[in-house]
């Protein structure tokens, strides 16, 4: 493709987070940001830091308004990764039917259609590219789903086991007035749902009704002086309150706590279909019945979140060619396995086809952690954020090509990992490279409710000669520096994403991990820019070329 070197194209960045996309964007030299839109105040001070100050606005939304489409005038590319979960995940959660997410996803296909851009680029979690990543369609959505011809299907929302229905439920079901009288405020639910949630581990079980017990016993007043024989879900929140009324008058015993969950279970599942149901009206979904025969379940229509995107944004009326798939971010030179799904778009007018970039790293010479983080090893870590920055000793002779890459700075920022607890270290000690949670020996896991089902992630001790996994929140995966016995840094973390050290993150030490966690690694981000500048020097050179004939041809 042809080259126009001299041209710069501007950036409109949506859910920008730190800014690891665009950052990759600003290093290739030949793009510059016009706005960013983060609602998190603590990425947002990271992201004016090392964007040079640019403008980001709050709300996501503001991108819809005609008076910042005039403010921000013709705009080259839209970028973001909007966040999205789909209904598979949301339902992971057990109280949730629908992600707040999922309307994040259509706010980036509008605001592409609104601003016009001369091409864009998606990213999101690989799984946004399978059809069980979906939407429930809401009221809102029977124009546009005509209109672009999208593609939809039948799907259920469980809302009530059978063993708890009761006559009526499906009439409480579908009135915000009922459910608002039932549900109970977000504090009284947790302090009992989190007994609940542990009732598979006795001795942790135990401990949580001991810290919780103050705030449980005023619960359980309240739902003993609201009985009402007629009104089943009154009777089963009276039989929860006796019930934690009677664990804690008695000896509170393994035994007690085992009784005293399966008496709470009723009150839990009520609350949570209240909680669901709730969110099927405040979100307008769209419910064809409700069926009671085994249990109560919401009857709704559905379509593929990837259906949705690609049958808007590339339908005639828009004019954009599409390309979209999986791309590895180790492919591409970071030392971390993350795989991303990318939506590239750009005008028909410009192109013919659009392709993805191909990376130019394979199994044989993936870049490692230790390529990454080794030349920090012997830099001790802080416990608690601050402003102090940490000077760094003489560059090591036998530094990675990649450690130099990163190390652009004298000063090292963010070198701060969890302060490791005495129980921690036990499990650190025993945790060989490569290891997890799962490589402990039993008494070394009884802190976790279920062992059986925690996350392969979780006290995950890296391994220094391959690429990491996903970068997510390694703090609360509580991953392990390869050979140090503590948890890895923000800094290591975001050596892992290829953010160098002169990138500054800021806000507490969780928002800091979180925002790491949540980033595009700039050296994929990079990449996708490079190659996207290709189809835009060609647009322009194209447009040049049709703006010359036509002064040729008529003065």
């Amino acid at each position: 493709m042809s080259s126009n070197a001299e041209s710069k194209y501007s950036i409109v960045d949506l859910f920008a987070g730190a800014g690891g996309l665009s950052y990759g964007f600003l290093q290739t030299g030949r793009f510059y940001i016009k706005a960013a839109f983060e609602n998190n105040p603590n990425a947002q001070k990271t992201y004016k830091r090392n964007h040079g100050n640019a403008e980001v606005y709050n709300d996501v939304s503001d991108a819809l308004s005609d008076e910042i489409k005039a403010k921000l005038g013709k705009v080259d590319v839209v970028i973001g990764g909007p966040p999205c979960q789909g209904f598979s995940n949301a339902n992971r959660q057990k109280n949730h039917a629908i992600s707040q997410n999922n309307s994040l996803v259509k706010k980036f296909v509008q605001t592409v259609l609104h601003l016009n851009p001369r091409s864009f680029v998606m990213e999101n979690v690989s799984m946004l590219q399978s059809d069980i990543h979906r939407f429930y369609v809401d009221e809102t959505d029977a124009e546009t789903i005509k209109k672009y011809g999208i593609k939809t299907s039948p799907s259920e929302i469980q809302l009530l086991d059978a063993e708890i229905m009761f006559p009526g439920i499906a009439d409480i079901a579908k009135s915000i007035t009922q459910i608002s009288n039932y549900l109970w405020n977000e504090k009284d639910y947790l302090s009992l749902n989190v007994v609940f949630k542990t009732r598979n581990n006795p001795k942790k079980l135990c401990a949580t009704l001991r810290k919780h017990k103050k705030r449980l016993l005023i619960l359980a007043e309240n739902l003993v002086t609201s009985l009402n024989e007629n009104d089943h879900v009154l009777k089963h929140n009276h039989a929860a309150g006796i019930a934690i009324q009677g664990y804690y008058a008695a000896a509170e015993s393994n035994e007690a706590a085992e009784e005293l969950c399966k008496a709470i279970m009723p009150t839990i599942m009520l609350q949570r279909m209240f909680s669901k149901a709730k969110e099927i009206l405040d979100n307008r979904i769209k419910v064809d019945r409700y069926l009671t025969e085994n249990g109560l379940v919401a009857h709704v229509t559905s379509m593929a979140v990837i259906d949705y995107v690609k049958s808007i944004l590339e339908a005639s009326s828009t004019g954009y060619i599409i390309n979209s798939g999986i791309l590895s971010s180790a492919d591409f030179g970071a030392p971390q396995k993350r795989m991303r799904f990318v939506l590239i778009g750009v005008k028909k007018s410009m192109c013919y086809d659009v392709k993805l970039p191909i990376g130019t790293f394979s199994e044989a010479n993936y870049r490692t952690v230790k390529d990454a983080i080794e030349d920090l090893e012997e830099i001790e870590a802080a416990t608690e954020v601050s402003d102090q920055e940490v000077s760094l000793p003489a560059v090591p002779k036998d530094i990675s090509e990649l450690g130099k890459l990163l190390r652009d700075s004298k000063n090292l920022c963010n070198h701060v990992s969890t302060a490791t607890t005495p129980e921690a270290l036990k499990r650190f000690k025993k945790i060989k490279q490569g290891g997890n949670f799962h490589s402990l020996p039993p008494e070394l896991k009884t802190t976790y409710s279920d062992t059986e089902r925690t996350q392969k992630t979780i006290y995950l001790r890296l391994k220094y000669d391959e690429p990491s996994g996903t970068v997510v929140n390694v703090r609360k995966s509580m991953w392990i520096h390869p050979v140090k016995h503590r948890a890895l840094s923000i800094r290591e973390a975001a050596r892992l994403q290829t953010f160098p050290d002169s990138f500054v993150f800021f806000g507490t030490k969780d928002s800091q991990y979180q925002q790491v966690g949540n980033a595009v690694p700039p050296m994929l981000a990079r990449a996708i820019a490079e190659h996207l500048c290709g189809y835009l020097d060609y647009g322009a050179n194209s447009l040049i070329s049709v703006e010359s004939l036509l002064r040729r041809a008529y003065g």
